[in-house]
């Protein structure tokens, strides 16, 4: 049968051909085809099976695509392995070009040499060159490649045989030569140096031997039985399981929605009885004794064991925990200073150190241990009163001739602090009294605004003014209102007038910016009082000479 691949696109009368024959070979009144050896193929085959894929295509029909291949019985031999030391004639006399340095041999360098490296090489001594090593290639096959005992020799395992007996051979010996170095004919001095040769701590790499092993029947009796041990010679019982006489952990509370208990493991987690306190209950649950006591260190040692195991360090708990226990108290203190080494960085890069100093707690939360009563009046009426906390700065101490402390007083005006005694401003100034105090009033806005006047007569002339006067002025110069803020009431009258002094104003500014002897200026920079229907004329010629859009309304909103 020949393959799509080989016959090419076929035409319409050859595809019909071939189904043609096709059907009569599967009818049988057609013979079979045959393949590149003569064996007839069996037209019943489907054609995905009988048809070669491309790259094994022949052109010709075959199934030697589907047999197996013939197997090398050479390369399957499980026994075909290296012969070891196998030398490759006689050794050279001299050492050559590009051989081994160590032990001049050709087929290896320095670096993969297996002699013992030598003080000298033969490079430089000619002496002792070695012959070369015998190349060989042994052809694995499957099986040979894959199998862990391949090339091993059981015969070696006979020098492990002879050593066991060479040792074995030697404690006897030297059992032999300590009876027979016994002066004493009594027998039962013989016997006790033999049994205390036998006692002997043997070697834990071979074991102890069949003689150690031969009187374990005499002490079977002395064996614990299951559940107790016992004492055969005091004959004490000493139990290690629950007695009939012990409640039961799930008979403690027999409310079903106690705690849950597993009957399979005996084990109640939580505590039966909620409302008492672990410390005060005959049983307070497994979680309980599971985290008191030394339990929390055994599971971080454990916990630590298993992290340093999975990093790759040789860590076992149970197997050596001395060991474990040693590496943990080592990786805590590795740690404390690393965290300590991390804070000190920290605070050398950003500061904040003093931040981290806190007060005592008895400072900060005014607690103490001092036991003090007050009587009802707030006498102390046992124990002593709490002493009062002083200043770090230095308290009752004047200078400068001051009779008050920096601090006492406030200005205002000026938003500092000074001297109540010279109400001065000035730290570490020299007191002045009474007339410090009035030339501190006479220098203040108010006095300036009142015409100069001194400190009486401004007083004086504040009460004799108008109640509405005094409170209009309190309310301009210290209410939260001010001067273009809030619901403002405008004079008509006024507003006028003051646009057309405000016309007159921007006509002069204009020549005088002409002349250029003088800046324009915004509002008059007289000693008045501005009003608020001038700052109102002042905000509408803006807004007519430096805002063209501010009056402007779109038709389409409305």
């Amino acid at each position: 049968m020949a393959s799509s691949s080989a016959v090419g696109k076929l035409s319409r009368e050859e595809f019909r051909r071939q189904k043609d024959l096709e059907a009569a070979r599967k009818a049988g009144t057609a013979p079979a085809a045959l393949d590149e050896e003569g064996r007839p193929i069996n037209p019943h085959i489907p054609q995905y099976i009988s048809q070669a894929p491309w790259y094994l295509d022949t052109g010709a029909p075959s199934l030697n695509h589907q047999r197996r291949p013939e197997d090398d019985t050479t390369r399957n031999k499980l026994d075909t392995w290296y012969d070891r030391g196998a030398k490759a004639g006689p050794a050279a006399k001299k050492y050559r070009k590009g051989a081994c340095e160590n032990c001049g041999a050709m087929t290896h360098k320095r670096a993969d040499c297996l002699e013992r490296p030598r003080k000298k090489g033969a490079k430089f001594t000619n002496k002792d060159i070695q012959a070369d090593d015998v190349i060989q290639e042994v052809a694995a096959g499957y099986d040979a490649k894959r199998d862990r005992w391949n090339g091993y020799d059981a015969a070696e395992h006979k020098k492990v045989y002879e050593e066991y007996a060479a040792i074995e051979a030697a404690r006897q010996k030297i059992r032999e030569e300590e009876i027979d170095n016994q002066t004493t004919t009594d027998l039962a001095a013989v016997r006790k140096v033999a049994k205390a040769g036998k006692s002997e701590k043997t070697d834990p790499d071979f074991g102890s031997s069949d003689e150690d092993d031969a009187d374990e029947d005499k002490y079977a009796d002395t064996a614990d039985a299951v559940g107790q041990k016992l004492d055969t010679k005091t004959r004490i019982t000493v139990r290690n399981l629950r007695i009939r006489e012990d409640t039961a952990k799930y008979l403690i509370n027999l409310d079903p929605e106690s705690a849950y208990y597993d009957p399979k493991t005996r084990s109640m987690r939580d505590a039966p009885h909620k409302n008492v306190a672990p410390e005060d209950a005959k049983f307070a649950g497994d979680n309980f004794f599971r985290y008191s006591g030394e339990a929390p260190e055994v599971q971080d040692l454990q916990l630590f064991a298993w992290q340093a195991a999975a990093r790759g360090n040789d860590v076992h708990l149970n197997a050596n925990p001395t060991q474990g226990e040693l590496l943990h108290y080592e990786f805590k203190q590795k740690k404390e200073e690393l965290k300590d080494t991390l804070k000190g960085s920290i605070l050398a890069k950003y500061g904040g150190a003093e931040y981290l100093d806190s007060a005592p707690q008895e400072l900060r939360q005014g607690q103490t241990e001092n036991y003090v009563e007050y009587s009802r009046t707030g006498q102390v009426v046992k124990g002593r009163e709490k002493a009062k906390a002083r200043s770090k700065y230095p308290e009752d101490v004047y200078i400068n001739n001051h009779t008050a402390v920096w601090g006492s007083w406030y200005d205002t005006s000026s938003g500092s602090w000074g001297y109540a005694c010279c109400h001065s401003t000035l730290h570490v100034s020299y007191c002045a009294g009474r007339v410090g105090i009035e030339a501190a009033e006479a220098s203040s806005a108010q006095h300036l605004l009142g015409g100069g006047k001194s400190v009486e007569q401004s007083s004086t002339s504040l009460a004799e003014r108008p109640q509405d006067t005094r409170t209009e002025k309190l309310d301009q110069n210290y209410s939260k209102k001010r001067i273009g803020e809030g619901d403002v009431k405008l004079d008509k009258d006024r507003l006028q007038k003051a646009i057309q002094e405000e016309k007159k104003r921007k006509k002069a500014d204009a020549e005088e910016d002409r002349s250029s002897k003088k800046q324009k200026s915004g509002l008059d920079a007289s000693s008045h009082e501005v009003t608020e229907e001038e700052l109102e004329a002042y905000r509408m010629s803006r807004r007519i000479t430096e805002d063209p859009m501010a009056n402007y309304v779109d038709a389409e909103d409305y």
